[in-house]
């Protein structure tokens, strides 16, 4: 993040001994720590609020003066839980896509660079940040990749990253810590956790469905908030257990409204301890919906204050994070994070400064930004060919019908359930049946560790033929593909190794349509409406093959994901998610 001047500097602009670089008058102020609405003008010295209220001392002969003309002035917002890389976009094009809408401030792990290439592609990360306006608050992973059991990446996070991680100036905390990890005593996280308690730093959970003992226990750990709850009665129980709670509302899991009762009915009196977050977003739902924007919004509909809705989405969550002395209101002393709004019950953004400085107005930057030269991009992943051999399912039963398990996707997308389905196995393999809607999934490791292909069956796509495959996937980004054909398979997946990355629509041995996501083979510097664009046509693709859930490359690349019930699959093999074990996907013979 930008340096602010040194505190001499500060102090003396704060007095008024040094003229104001900006000063922005005729506005109302909202002002979320005390909870009021009313007219002040603000003073900034270069990145940095130095006075709100009355600033004509602050004036000098070079000040820059803004006219807010009447509007609400509200603090830069604050999202408290993002996988920026799950956009699929840089952090210049994610900044693009995410400061119009007003958002200046995201705690992220960075954690899908991080498989990827280690610190240092989050050190690459954090620094080319630096050169936009959109400020990342690090939170350094538990430890990576949070599968169980562990999948193969890149690069493994542990506690020796740890040692050296959580010293950074950018580091706020221990993200994404996962409740089993906890709860089961693993090693290298409680290791971390203990580290983060040497250096005062913070712990930031991930327990869906945590309660009673469990929940206990977790909190035992030094956990100070979760952003993960799947009702209301869920939040309540983690609030009364001394949680901070943070709402998501993502471009797949809708939240919001459920979990807005806590704040509106069960306990409006301790508002102050909820704040908000997007978890995964990608461009043609941000695009259209908003960001955290459309969180107030939304919070406003369902009947929360508009004055609450926005503390939720700025003071809050800096609060909760422990760097309101940075971010989170307008104040002397905080970076200078200013939105201009025109209806507080309509919330939409106009101009943005973020850091002193104007840089978005009307929903577009009004400053360019360009991407760091990449030193290395379009890099093949090291891995031998994919043969259609490798996406079939050998069983012990050479011939006859055999009773196997799917893996059944459902309306919520962090909903998998299981389905048993009869099959056929021929020659000591089992085939699909589009007939029943049963396809075969894989993960392909992509970093040339291993030769792991598990392959299983999948149920609820609707896919008749060809494969769909992306190399991002949380939370290893080894190469996710399904299909009607191992034929097609094959060929979905070589073209991505070539390639170095994407997401890619194949049918009958043909390229229908290819996203290049060159960038760690996660992300591209691709403008969001671009992004957007391309995220239509692959879905399009897909859907013309089949397809019928809403959104079918990310139901393929949260596979993987084992913290989501009930099934998931990785590069080590099927997994019951609450066995925490790998297994066989024929069960037996019919």
């Amino acid at each position: 993040m930008s340096a602010q001047p040194s505190i001499a500097t500060l102090v003396a602009a704060g007095g008024a001994k040094i003229p104001a670089t900006t000063v922005v008058r005729n506005g109302q102020l909202v002002n979320v720590v005390s909870a009021e609405i009313y007219p002040a003008d603000i003073a900034i010295f270069e990145n940095t609020v130095v006075a709100i209220g009355d600033v004509t001392p602050y004036i000098g002969d070079k000040t820059i003066e803004i006219d807010a003309d009447g509007r609400y002035l509200v603090p830069g917002l604050f999202d408290g839980h993002q996988h920026l890389e799950c956009s699929k976009l840089s952090i210049t094009s994610i900044a693009k896509m995410l400061v119009p809408l007003g958002t200046t401030n995201v705690v992220s792990g960075l954690d899908q660079i991080l498989v990827v290439s280690g610190l240092a592609g989050a050190e690459a990360f954090l620094r080319e940040s630096q050169q936009t306006p959109l400020r990342i608050f690090w939170g350094a992973p538990c430890k990576t990749p949070y599968t169980i059991p562990t999948s193969t990446v890149g690069h493994y996070f542990g506690p020796e990253d740890h040692r050296i991680g959580q010293l950074w100036p950018e580091c706020i905390g221990v993200w994404e810590t996962v409740r089993e990890f906890v709860t089961t005593g693993d090693k290298d996280v409680l290791a971390a956790l203990e580290i983060a308690r040497d250096n005062r730093l913070p712990v930031f959970g991930c327990a869906p469905m945590a309660s009673g003992t469990e929940l206990s226990s977790f909190l035992c750990g030094g956990v100070r908030l979760d952003h993960e709850s799947y009702d209301a009665t869920e939040c309540l129980e983690k609030l009364r257990n001394g949680m901070y709670i943070v709402i998501r509302e993502s471009s797949f899991a809708h939240f919001l409204n459920e979990n807005i009762q806590l704040v509106r009915d069960h306990a409006p009196l301790a508002s102050r301890r909820v704040s908000f977050c997007t978890d995964d977003v990608v461009a043609s739902d941000t695009l259209n919906r908003g960001h955290l924007d459309n969180m107030v919004r939304m919070a406003i509909t369902a009947g929360i204050d508009p004055l609450t809705a926005i503390q939720m989405a700025t003071i809050n969550g800096a609060e909760a994070y422990r760097v309101d002395h940075l971010v989170g209101s307008i104040s002397p002393g905080r970076y200078a994070d200013v939105l201009f709004v025109e209806d507080l019950n309509d919330f939409r953004v106009g101009m943005v400064m973020s850091k002193g400085e104007v840089v978005a107005d009307s929903g577009s930057m009004t400053i360019t930004l360009d991407p760091p030269d990449r030193d290395s991009l379009s890099t093949p992943f090291p891995m031998s060919e994919a043969t259609p051999k490798d996406f079939t399912i050998p069983t012990k039963f050479p011939d006859g019908p055999v009773e196997v398990l799917a893996i059944e996707v459902t309306e919520q997308i962090f909903v998998r359930k299981r389905r048993d389905v009869i099959l056929q196995a021929t020659s000591g393999r089992v085939a699909p049946d589009i007939e029943q809607d049963i396809v075969m999934v894989s993960v392909v490791e992509r970093y040339g560790k291993t030769s792991n292909r598990p392959t299983a069956f999948l149920r609820g796509f609707g896919l008749k033929s060809g494969a769909l495959a992306t190399s991002i996937a949380p939370d290893d980004n080894n190469i996710v593909v399904i299909g009607a054909s191992g034929d097609d398979m094959a060929v979905a997946v070589n073209y991505l190794a070539v390639k170095g990355g994407g997401q890619i629509v194949v049918n009958h041995g043909k390229i229908i349509e290819f996203l290049h996501l060159p960038i760690g083979g996660i992300v591209s510097d691709l403008d969001p409406h671009e992004m957007a664009i391309e995220e239509s046509r692959l879905d399009h693709a897909a859907k013309a093959l089949g397809c019928t859930v809403d959104w079918p490359f990310n139901y393929l690349f949260f596979l993987p994901i084992t913290a989501i019930p009930d099934y998931a699959i990785t590069d080590v093999g099927l997994v019951d998610v609450a066995a925490m074990a790998v297994f066989d996907p024929v069960l037996r013979k019919a």
